[in-house]
């Protein structure tokens, strides 16, 4: 680790003074082991934003505060050390953002019900509020995710539903927007979420200036998939029993993969297969081949401008009409509305 006293090192968030009330806070909660990107990437796109504004002859806009439960050195998850403000320091300002970050110390956090009970108070009196990651299991146990979509790490989304089954737990988004309540599905995900924040609030110019000053793509829109279905099918499948099959159906997607076809090759009969497989997976094979053949679409209409009968081929879904039928059932667009919101062509141009 990095050396300050006791070879950590140590960062800071402090609260500013009366001459810098017209900042717009944001709080950072964060707890020990909590994920350190989580907490500092929104913290540097919301600091960034501050020095984009200086550059354009404007004040800055936010002051970034740390906060933890009791205050103090909080150690992450990476060892390095983050100084905070404690609830009830915190608490004498008002809040503009309130950020809850994620981490697998979260957990620990979840049955203190004074915490709790502050951060549903601060969402009911702060402009949003935001969770990175597991963050949104604080968010969960505070009450605030009934009847609201949300995201969370796709690692985590099937818990978090079973935990707050009156949520709409969203596990493809990178982030997603409930009214003033936004969500992130972690980690570098928490970037995206921040820098469409600080589009809302100094528009298109500003944000895409700290994009590029960070170096991260402007922009992902939220509902940018955080995963493949591809790496899903193999999280789902424990103890790798069809490993090799996915693998080699990723690399087949133009073949004719039917039942019969996937049976031989998995060694049994197709209505054994089709039910082994179903339950391994979750879907069936017919289902889960199509979002494969999705899977691989998407990732030719972002790189190029290969005709869509083409990427219809390649990927087997054999014609237009077929493609087009498939993006609407798993991914709510159309092939040609994707391609201009993730197209390469269309990023490098923005920058």
């Amino acid at each position: 680790m990095f050396g300050v006293n006791d070879n950590r090192m140590s960062i800071s968030a402090k609260i500013s003074d009366g001459a810098t009330s017209e900042l717009k806070r944001v709080v950072i909660v964060i707890y020990p082991g909590v994920t350190l990107l989580d907490a500092a990437g929104p913290a540097q796109v919301f600091s960034s934003a501050n020095t984009a504004l200086e550059r354009v002859g404007e004040a800055p806009y936010y002051e970034v505060v740390l906060m933890s439960p009791l205050g103090g050195d909080i150690e992450t998850d990476t060892g390095v050390v983050l100084k905070t403000a404690s609830l009830l320091d915190v608490s004498e300002q008002p809040i503009d953002t309130l950020v809850v970050s994620g981490g697998e110390g979260v957990f620990d956090v979840l049955d203190e019900a004074e915490f709790l009970e502050w951060i549903s108070k601060a969402f009911g009196s702060s402009r949003r509020m935001a969770t990175t990651c597991m963050g949104a299991f604080v968010a969960a146990n505070a009450g605030l995710l009934n009847g609201r979509n949300v995201s969370t790490h796709w690692r985590y989304t099937t818990e978090l539903q079973r935990q707050c089954p009156e949520a709409n737990v969203q596990k493809d988004p990178l982030f997603v927007r409930d009214g003033k309540l936004w969500s992130a599905a972690g980690v570098t995900a928490g970037i995206d979420l921040s820098l469409a924040m600080v589009e809302e609030d100094h528009g298109h110019q500003i944000a895409m200036q700290v994009a590029q000053a960070l170096v991260v793509f402007f922009k992902r829109p939220g509902g940018q998939s955080q995963f493949s279905d591809v790496l899903a099918a193999q999280q789902e499948d424990e103890g790798g029993k069809f490993t090799r099959l996915l693998a080699w159906i990723a690399s087949n997607l133009h073949q004719n993969l039917d039942v019969e076809t996937l049976a031989h090759r998995a060694g049994m009969s197709p209505r054994t297969f089709a039910r082994k497989y179903t339950q391994r997976i979750g879907v069936s094979p017919a289902k889960s081949i199509e979002m494969f053949r999705v899977e691989a679409a998407k990732q030719l209409l972002m790189q190029g401008e290969l005709p869509f009968a083409d990427i219809a081929i390649n990927t087997g879904l054999t014609d237009e009409q077929r493609l087009r039928r498939a993006f609407l059932r798993h991914v709510g667009v159309s092939p040609a509305d994707y391609r201009k919101k993730f197209g390469t062509r269309l990023v490098e141009k923005e920058f």
